[in-house]
């Protein structure tokens, strides 16, 4: 098993999303008391170094983690990617950064840290994870040098990430990969609606009575 120093990776969560079919911020609703926000910086930071927030700045400045500014807010996560990736280069520390969405509610720590040590040895700029539903970059690791070709990706009209990842190399992990970390299927789970949210939240309930 790779130890979590050498890996040396930096974690970040997206939150700059506009939220508009959810009616509210994904990112402050609560589930089992916790903001998710918060709930997703607690796994990152028990998986990787360091742990920002990519946002609008100052938004979550209650959260303790550093707000890194998204710098094409409103244009999708694809720039809020970029926007960690060329945080993350000025570092040398980081060679790799797993980046997530802040509105899943079902990742755990097990599966991250599978991902994250997939990602050390990988030779590719992002480790992918694949489920029923395709790729699923909004739970990936991004090398920090695939910064450059998905500016370039986003600079010539590019906005779905899963575009994007047609700019870069990229290792894909499949079922065989992730299952066993899932057997219910709600690993990659977001939260676009607040019945989504309010099914999530009954069935993290549940598990913990």
């Amino acid at each position: 098993m790779v130890e979590k120093s050498e890996v040396r990776g930096a974690g970040y969560v997206l939150a700059g999303g506009a939220s508009t079919r959810f009616g509210t911020d994904k990112a402050l609703v609560e589930v089992g008391g916790t903001p998710m926000l918060e709930r997703m910086l607690r796994l990152l930071r028990s998986v990787t170094e360091q742990v920002k927030i990519v946002a609008v700045p100052a938004k979550y400045a209650g959260f303790g983690a550093e707000t890194v500014d998204d710098g094409w807010p409103g244009e999708g996560p694809l720039g809020g990617i970029i926007s960690a990736l060329e945080d993350a280069a000025k570092s040398t520390q980081a060679g790799w950064n797993l980046i997530v969405s802040c509105d899943m509610p079902f990742l755990t720590r097990e599966w991250l840290t599978f991902l994250c040590e997939r990602a050390a040895m990988s030779k590719a700029q992002v480790v992918v994870p694949h489920s029923g539903h395709g790729p699923e970059p909004l739970c990936a690791c991004y090398r920090t040098d695939a910064a450059g070709a998905l500016r370039a990706a986003l600079e010539s009209g590019v906005r779905k990430v899963t575009q994007g990842l047609l700019y870069v190399s990229s290792e894909v992990l499949d079922e065989a990969d992730w299952k066993r970390f899932d057997s219910a299927g709600r690993l990659f789970w977001n939260m676009n609606t607040l019945a989504d949210y309010e099914e999530a939240r009954q069935i993290l309930e549940a598990e913990r009575t």
